[in-house]
């Protein structure tokens, strides 16, 4: 009887599963194996609220295969080993798994087709399982990457994507194989109050939803701060608890301006995966550097806790900043002008920024945390380095009633409409009833240190 052994890392489902489909095509029995690597720990990448939901994501994919006669192993330990346990374990020929696009994720892929291939066994990597499109799929001539989205995105659309693969009916997993307790999310410690349920199946009923009922006015409405109209998809697509090449089939098939723009944000994933694919080192170096002389010491340091703790007197940055404290999730508008507002006006280094994200962020993908702050930085991918958001001039814009300010800074719920976004102005004894700083720097300040420190002045 022949086994194949399924590791599964950012792909925690059973539709559209590519891995999946090919070892039961070739075997009869199926080990569908989670490794719980403690290097990711090391490195600084665990937190809790990704903890909490990937224990939810490892419970609905365990659910979901024991609906079909199989079950999910779980390990703890270097992957490799404990693959090659495994392997050996069931006597399995092969193992099949998703690519991956950061250094980590090749480093991973390339240890384990040796110790595979030094056994006797082989190892089968399927692309276009994290992304719609494979990392490498399109490129320009004379580049092994596209470094700007919109002909990357020319490209991207033109291209075909495979078609997505149903559930599997039957799963096949056999007897014996050690394995570990799930993990629980109420075992997770400092999770934000208001994370959102994980799991498979809690994305396709999110993503069903979405298409039925909001994607249609999602160009109009998509920086709408106090609306909320975006999908909320990203931790399940970061998890691959739904699938980036399904959910563009879906959304196309739907059709409309609205559907269109959704699209155009899953190729924004794609780019960014694939230009970490090419520039691995991008995920802590400057993709193009400006030798930037990012401000340091204790005056630095103390701004950067303020912008943490959203307190930097500037109220829709701060709401943003309170919105990931609650939720480990942030509207992406919120995610411009707090990167913008902390690279450009604060002048401090992107990845003291990109870091504070990763340690609260449900979708704190490598690729699009890092390459969307550079971006903002000026040291990315953007064809306009130079851009700067100005907080008040996008809250009027985005905001413009105020609502979402309210709902995160509720010391300023008293205010009414858009003077909720410059308390500042309010007469001295009517700006004294309310318990919140002063603007901790002047935009134009800001922005004149920005630009005498790049030699724009």
């Amino acid at each position: 009887m022949n086994v194949s052994v399924v590791l599964f890392t950012s792909d925690l489902r059973v539709h559209d599963h590519p891995p999946l489909r090919a070892a039961l095509g070739r075997g009869n029995e199926v080990v569908p194996l989670f490794v719980r690597d403690p290097a990711v720990a090391r490195a600084g990448h665990a937190a809790p609220n990704r903890d909490a939901f990937l224990a939810d994501c490892l419970a609905a994919l365990d659910s979901a295969l024991r609906e079909r006669g199989g079950r999910l192993v779980v390990r703890s330990g270097d992957p490799v080993a404990e693959v090659c346990a495994v392997v050996r374990e069931a006597d399995a020929d092969e193992v099949h798994m998703a690519a991956g696009c950061s250094g980590f994720a090749r480093r991973r892929e390339d240890r384990l087709r040796r110790a595979l291939e030094a056994d006797g066994r082989r190892l089968y990597v399927h692309d276009a399982v994290v992304t719609a499109l494979p990392t490498g799929a399109v490129t320009p001539g004379g580049s092994d990457h596209y470094a700007v989205f919109t002909p990357y995105f020319r490209r991207w659309s033109r291209e075909r994507l495979r078609e997505p693969l149903a559930a599997p009916r039957v799963v096949r997993t056999p007897r014996g194989i050690r394995s570990e307790d799930l993990p629980a999310r109420a075992n997770v410690q400092s999770v934000s109050g208001g994370l959102a349920a994980g799991g498979e199946q809690e994305g396709r009923k999110r993503l069903a939803a979405w298409l039925a009922e909001d994607v249609d006015t999602y160009e109009e409405r998509h920086d709408d701060l106090a609306g909320d109209a975006t999908s909320r998809l990203s931790p399940y697509l970061h998890f691959g608890a739904v699938s980036a090449a399904e959910a563009v089939h879906r959304a196309r098939s739907r059709g409309g301006a609205g559907a269109e723009a959704f699209v155009r944000q899953l190729c924004w994933r794609d780019f960014h995966h694939q230009v970490l694919a090419a520039r691995p080192d991008a995920a802590s170096d400057d993709y193009r550097t400006r030798h930037d002389r990012w401000r340091r010491g204790t005056e630095a340091e103390a701004d950067l806790r303020a912008w943490r703790e959203g307190r930097t007197g500037y109220p829709v940055v701060d709401a943003a900043m309170r919105q990931l404290a609650h939720e480990g999730w942030m509207h992406n508008r919120g995610r411009l002008l707090t990167a913008s507002f902390l690279t450009k006006t604060l002048y401090i280094d992107w990845r003291e920024g990109a870091r504070h994200f990763l340690e609260l962020l449900v979708d704190g993908d490598l690729a699009n945390n890092q390459l969307n702050w550079q971006w903002m930085a000026g040291t990315g991918t953007d064809s306009r380095p130079n851009r700067v958001l100005n907080p008040v001039t996008q809250a009027k814009r985005y905001d413009p009633e105020g609502a979402y300010v309210r709902r995160w800074v509720p010391e300023l719920a008293g205010l009414e409409g858009p003077a909720v976004h410059e308390p500042w102005k309010l007469p001295g004894r009517e700006r004294a009833r309310y318990d919140y700083p002063d603007p901790m720097v002047e935009l134009a300040d800001g922005l004149a240190r920005f630009r005498r420190a790049r030699g724009q002045d």
